[in-house]
């Protein structure tokens, strides 16, 4: 048995050209695919961006309104310490009613604003990296079907 000689099968140059071939169109393929999966996720990055951009503002402007309704609450019990009578010190309170619940209401107002613009945005950012990403992927699927095209034809 060890002497009985193994029999020496070539693999054909075609065959090994077409392996290669596909091998080489399969690798493209991949590539295209990883590609388009980098400029998905790129997109959606910068989508990630715009919302966190927005939770900022909404921030800020949380804090700002903040700051204003101290700063009224302390200059109106300012005044009330300063009341000569009782008289005074109502119609100051009122005064002070009426204006803060008009200050929020404008700052609700905004806050209803920011918030229906900040939702808008990130359905437009939600629909960019969908569309993005189904383009991406067409992209990649058409090289791979022309690498494969490519790659089975004979001349």
């Amino acid at each position: 048995m060890a002497n009985t000689p193994t029999p020496n099968y070539e693999i054909p140059t075609e065959m090994r050209d077409f392996a290669e071939k596909s091998v080489e169109q399969a690798r493209k393929a991949v590539d295209s695919f990883l590609s388009a999966a980098r400029r998905t996720v790129d997109t959606f990055e910068g989508s990630a961006n715009t919302v966190q951009s927005s939770a900022k503002d909404m921030t800020r402007k949380t804090l700002s309104y903040a700051e204003q309704n101290l700063s009224a609450a302390f200059d109106h019990a300012q005044k009330l310490v300063r009341a000569r009578d009782v008289q005074e010190a109502v119609q100051l309170q009122s005064e002070f009613v009426r204006s803060q619940f008009a200050a929020m209401q404008a700052q609700m107002k905004e806050f209803g604003s920011l918030a229906q613009s900040a939702v808008s945005q990130g359905v437009r950012n939600a629909q960019d990296v969908a569309n993005q990403g189904a383009r991406n992927a067409q992209d990649a699927a058409d090289q791979a079907n022309q690498a494969g095209r490519g790659g089975t034809t004979r001349k």
